[in-house]
Protein backbone atom coordinates (compact mmCIF):
# COMPACT_ATOMS: atom_id res chain seq x y z
CA UNK A 1 0.00 0.00 0.00
CA UNK A 2 1.58 3.34 -1.02
CA UNK A 3 2.32 5.98 1.59
CA UNK A 4 1.73 8.97 -0.66
CA UNK A 5 4.04 11.91 -0.12
CA UNK A 6 6.26 9.95 2.28
CA UNK A 7 7.81 8.03 -0.59
CA UNK A 8 10.95 8.95 -2.42
CA UNK A 9 13.03 12.01 -1.52
CA UNK A 10 10.74 13.22 1.29
CA UNK A 11 10.94 9.88 3.08
CA UNK A 12 14.70 9.65 2.57
CA UNK A 13 15.21 13.14 4.03
CA UNK A 14 12.99 12.33 7.02
CA UNK A 15 14.96 9.13 7.66
CA UNK A 16 18.30 10.97 7.36
CA UNK A 17 17.20 13.62 9.88
CA UNK A 18 15.90 10.98 12.28
CA UNK A 19 19.21 9.11 12.09
CA UNK A 20 21.21 12.29 12.68
CA UNK A 21 19.05 13.22 15.65
CA UNK A 22 19.50 9.75 17.13
CA UNK A 23 23.28 10.07 16.75
CA UNK A 24 23.32 13.59 18.20
CA UNK A 25 24.27 15.21 14.91
CA UNK A 26 21.96 18.17 15.12
CA UNK A 27 22.33 21.30 13.07
CA UNK A 28 24.75 23.97 14.21
CA UNK A 29 23.52 25.91 17.23
CA UNK A 30 21.87 29.23 16.55
CA UNK A 31 24.14 32.22 17.05
CA UNK A 32 23.81 34.15 20.31
CA UNK A 33 21.57 37.19 19.89
CA UNK A 34 22.21 40.54 21.55
CA UNK A 35 20.00 43.62 21.78
CA UNK A 36 21.36 46.39 19.55
CA UNK A 37 20.13 49.97 19.30
CA UNK A 38 19.57 51.38 15.80
CA UNK A 39 18.43 54.83 14.78
CA UNK A 40 19.05 57.90 12.65
CA UNK A 41 21.29 60.84 13.53
CA UNK A 42 22.01 64.25 12.03
CA UNK A 43 25.31 62.90 10.63
CA UNK A 44 23.67 59.85 9.07
CA UNK A 45 19.90 60.05 8.41
CA UNK A 46 19.76 56.35 7.43
CA UNK A 47 19.02 53.99 10.33
CA UNK A 48 22.30 52.55 11.57
CA UNK A 49 23.86 50.81 14.57
CA UNK A 50 24.19 53.17 17.55
CA UNK A 51 25.39 50.74 20.20
CA UNK A 52 24.49 47.79 22.37
CA UNK A 53 21.52 48.05 24.71
CA UNK A 54 22.94 48.64 28.16
CA UNK A 55 25.83 50.66 26.76
CA UNK A 56 23.52 53.25 25.20
CA UNK A 57 20.07 54.30 26.40
CA UNK A 58 17.57 54.43 23.51
CA UNK A 59 15.11 56.56 25.53
CA UNK A 60 17.79 59.13 26.34
CA UNK A 61 18.97 59.27 22.71
CA UNK A 62 15.43 60.01 21.60
CA UNK A 63 14.56 62.40 24.45
CA UNK A 64 17.67 64.53 23.87
CA UNK A 65 17.14 64.60 20.10
CA UNK A 66 20.49 62.93 19.49
CA UNK A 67 18.72 60.22 17.47
CA UNK A 68 15.28 59.50 16.10
CA UNK A 69 13.52 56.43 14.76
CA UNK A 70 15.26 54.54 17.54
CA UNK A 71 14.63 50.79 17.65
CA UNK A 72 16.07 47.86 19.53
CA UNK A 73 16.78 44.77 17.41
CA UNK A 74 18.14 41.39 18.39
CA UNK A 75 21.10 40.62 16.15
CA UNK A 76 23.73 37.91 16.05
CA UNK A 77 26.73 38.80 18.15
CA UNK A 78 30.06 38.59 16.36
CA UNK A 79 33.50 38.48 17.91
Amino acid sequence: MPRGYMEGPAAEEAERRAEEAALGKNEAPAPELQAAVFGSTADDPEAHFLGWLGEVDPDELFATGAAWGVTVRRIAATD
